[in-house]
């Protein structure tokens, strides 16, 4: 399962002399950018044809391009999908939705563990908040941004291109903030700034889930691995005007798949990669961002696993949560490891001097000089602004309503681009999301975070103090909580509808413990966006010159949570003198299961192993270039028909952050045939099967 900021990578356990190849391709990077077959998440209005059509023989025109584009599908929440049907049917994966099914799942009905079909259209269930956005125009705005900020520095270099984003962003969503979407995206660390225009789909239903224990299967030991047997496919179906969207752009489902060597792409919305950050970035990410997440997410994983051995509904209650911070402590590792070998610096280090051969260092002795700060407002920025010394959604639902309000008062321009007109739709539909608040699982999850807050800014502090006072941070959480009044949707809903003077007047604690810590998070804020993002900025768009000139855009930009094409063939590795091969089959997942966790097939499956097809192709490996974000990504062929599902990498893909290698990264899919066989044999899902096949 590839986490939101996941990013494939070998660990440090590999030979050394697999190191070594690698670091020759980051050498050749700077050199030969294309030379790796299958690198390269590639916006989709500068596809890399040429190579393509040398490799494969494929080049796709344009009508291909905005038919792929036109039938993928961003999930807001982090992940991706796409259209498989001309009635709004979604494909993506089951860990995507897991934040639907826990919204509409009680200790009466659990759907996450029990799984969900609907079996007529007015039995699919709305998602308390979830989003899906299909791009349908990408427009350069460099020139504007470039001008906006053209000698400024500092805050006033910040402010200006926030609020010339804002002008852009809010121009382009005009009055149809309903099903529309805008953002701004910046390219190559921000030598490009180019508008994404989305259409915006807010009604979304839940049309299919499989059992936890199916989506998941193999927990933690088999995430990253392979060989894997997971059923990590979900459906949803965009709604318009409450009836099923009617999408002139889908893909068709071939259950016969891909063979090896086969041409295979994913269109998905990787989140982010670090492949252009400086040496002096790179060294800030492992010797800070790295070590403080794998420590806060260790013990934030001990804590969820102790909660949820209190009974059953308290598993269920921190299920997703604990799996979440499985898989992000796991990626962390993996870009740990591989950022701690030498041999992996030395050909970053390699790869920048060839960069800065013959040109002024200015801007990379700039960024390097910013990272001292960067290192003294990692921890504060992380509890503060990032919120992870009060890890309760209620607090969250706070903060938005407080800064909400004296956001919403500027002019739009002047706000927090958080707060701009352009993304008030989704901000409301998150705010007022239906999914149940669980209270005791508030107080646990806030009294471990206090207990860190009180720890690493330390007892004498004077925010901790004012927060915390003569109370333990158990008793806080537990006053926190149980006088809150935020759980319930209508008083959000009127707090929010209230602005400033509702929220003002409001004694809830959140509220009062939000207006407390906003202030000191907003300058910790204000410090690192003046004093680092805005100097990494600048000086990012001084080095894409340099890129730019050297090798043109012959190089794809760094991901950024948008549409990406990735190129590849259906192939396995060798793994220490072994191979291991592309493909398991769905009869393999009853040999692994022992009916112990994580091992474990739920009745409905055991009772349908006599009417499996056991020779049915489940998971595939390929060497697509993929990473945490295109979670749900289809896997197509050079006929725009979906072969797979991505949702991903092996363990060697642990370090894609950094650099892609060809020999051992691969992303992991469920296949085609798979999906159907298991939606036909074991979920008597008929309609459904008719619906993926009718074309």
């Amino acid at each position: 399962m590839a986490s939101a900021d996941s990013t494939p990578v070998p660990s440090r356990s590999r030979s050394r002399t697999r190191f070594a190849a690698t670091v020759g391709g980051l050498l050749a990077l700077a050199v030969a950018p294309a030379a790796f077959a299958a690198e390269g998440m590639w916006t989709l209005d500068n596809l890399p044809k040429a190579q393509l059509q040398s490799q494969y023989q494929f080049a796709p025109d344009q009508a291909w391009v905005d038919h792929a584009m036109q039938s993928s599908v961003r999930l807001a929440g982090g992940c991706s999908g796409s259209f498989v049907s001309p009635d709004g049917l979604v494909l993506t994966n089951a860990h995507c939705v897991v934040g639907c099914v826990q919204g509409l799942s009680s200790p009466q009905r659990d759907l996450q563990n029990d799984g969900f079909v609907a079996d007529a259209r007015g039995e699919e269930l709305q998602c308390p908040a979830e989003e899906l956005n299909v791009l349908r125009a990408i427009t350069d705005v460099s020139g504007r941004l470039s001008s906006a900020a053209e000698g400024k520095q500092g805050q006033a270099y910040v402010d200006a291109r926030n609020a010339e984003k804002s002008r852009i962003e809010s121009e382009c969503v005009g009055d149809d903030e309903a099903k529309t979407r805008c953002d701004v995206v910046e390219l190559y660390n921000g030598g490009q700034q180019h508008l994404y225009r989305y259409h915006r789909y807010s009604d979304v239903r839940l049309v299919f889930t499989p059992e936890y224990s199916v989506g998941f299967f193999g927990g933690d030991p088999d995430n990253f691995n392979f060989p894997r047997y997971n059923l990590d496919a979900a459906l949803l179906r965009a709604y318009e005007d409450g009836k099923p969207a009617n999408v002139e752009h889908h893909f068709t489902l071939k259950p016969e798949g891909a063979e090896p060597g086969e041409l295979v792409m994913v269109t998905g919305h990787p989140g982010r990669t670090q492949r252009q950050l400086t040496v002096a970035q790179l060294e800030t990410v492992r010797d800070v961002s790295l070590i403080n997440n794998l420590l806060w997410l260790a013990e934030r994983r001990a804590m969820l696993g102790q909660y949820g051995r209190v009974n059953e509904e308290a598993t269920r209650q921190a299920q997703s949560d604990l799996t979440f911070t499985d898989n992000s402590y796991k990626v962390f590792r993996g870009q740990l490891q591989a950022l701690l070998d030498p041999q992996v610096f030395a050909g970053k280090r390699a790869e920048e001097a060839r960069l800065r051969d013959g040109v002024d260092a200015a801007p990379w002795n700039e960024v390097e000089a910013a990272q001292v700060v960067a290192r003294q407002l990692a921890v504060p920025y992380m509890l503060l602004e990032q919120g992870r010394g009060f890890d309760s959604r209620l607090f969250g639902i706070a903060r938005t309503l407080v800064r909400g309000g004296t956001e919403r008062a500027k002019a739009n321009d002047a706000r927090l681009p958080e707060f701009q007109d352009a993304g008030q739709g989704r901000l409301r539909q998150t705010l007022l999301s239906k999914a149940p608040v669980y209270p005791e699982f508030e107080i646990a999850k806030l009294t471990w975070s206090l207990t860190k807050f009180r720890e690493l800014l330390g007892t004498d502090d004077p925010l901790v103090k004012s927060v915390l006072g003569t109370q333990s941070p158990a008793q806080v959480a537990k006053a926190l909580v149980e006088g809150s009044k935020l759980a319930d949707v209508a008083e959000r809903e009127r707090l929010w509808n209230g602005g400033s003077a509702a929220i003002d007047a409001s004694d809830d604690p959140f509220i009062r413990l939000a207006r407390a810590v906003d202030a000191p998070a907003r300058a910790l804020r204000q410090r690192q966006e003046s004093e680092v993002a805005s100097i990494e900025s600048r000086a990012a768009t001084q080095i894409a010159k340099v890129r730019f000139e050297k090798l043109g855009t012959t190089v794809y930009p760094d991901a950024t949570f948008t549409l990406r094409l990735s190129y590849g063939d259906v192939a396995g590795w060798e793994e220490n003198g072994k191979a291991i091969e592309p493909f398991t089959t769905m009869g393999g997942v009853f040999a692994r299961n022992t009916g112990a966790e994580p091992y474990a097939l739920p009745k409905r499956w055991l009772d349908a192993q006599g009417r499996i097809a056991q020779d049915t192709r489940f998971n595939f490996v390929s060497t697509n270039d993929i990473i945490g974000g295109n979670s749900g990504s289809p896997v197509i062929n050079r006929d725009a028909q979906v072969i797979g599902l991505a949702f991903d990498g092996n363990i060697h893909s642990l370090g894609g952050s950094f650099w892609y290698d060809p020999k051992l990264n691969r992303t992991v899919s469920v296949h085609s045939a798979a999906i159907i066989e298991s939606l036909k044999s074991v979920y008597g899902a008929d309609a459904l099967v008719g619906e993926l096949l009718q074309n």
